[in-house]
């Protein structure tokens, strides 16, 4: 398997992690990757990194990036004011899947929550991605709630 190293997302990976985003058939029709980049990304990305309790990743190959994903620590009150660690957006480049990437992915954003204290981490996965839930099952996520999303757009 070909090694994989995670790093914090700079500037000049939002073309390559964008990409990664729209690289997907569920929801990938909802992006527009290439330059120049909506004004949008730009503006989140810098959003994303002035936030300490945000953090964006991109896993490089080969000095390729072949994975992202977002993770968010959110302080709230249940588990007697317990730390929480969302991950969002988790991608994996369509040639690159099936060779541990993910698993290895999903290792590094655990970690990063264990490191800020967090009780747990989460995720949503659309209802569609029947492959991405046996994943999450594989590797130790539980389905334990049931998930409500309003667009607001």
């Amino acid at each position: 398997m070909p090694d994989i190293a995670f790093r914090r997302a700079h500037r000049a990976d939002l073309e390559q992690i964008v990409a990664l985003i729209a690289d997907d058939s569920v929801n990938g029709h909802r992006e527009r990757p290439g330059e120049p980049l909506v004004d949008g990304y730009v503006e989140a990305f810098a959003a994303i990194d002035a936030d300490p309790n945000n953090v964006l990743i991109v896993g490089e190959s080969a000095g390729r990036p072949v994975a992202t994903a977002q993770i968010t620590f959110v302080p709230n009150l249940t588990q007697q004011g317990g730390m929480r660690a969302i991950v969002e957006g988790v991608r994996v480049a369509s040639d690159m899947r099936s060779r541990g990437f993910g698993e290895k992915l999903m290792e590094y954003m655990t970690e990063l929550a264990r490191e800020r204290g967090c009780a747990y981490v989460q995720l949503t996965t659309s209802k569609a991605r029947i492959d991405a839930h046996r994943f999450y099952h594989r590797i130790g996520f539980a389905h334990s709630h049931l998930g409500f999303k309003r667009d607001l757009k």
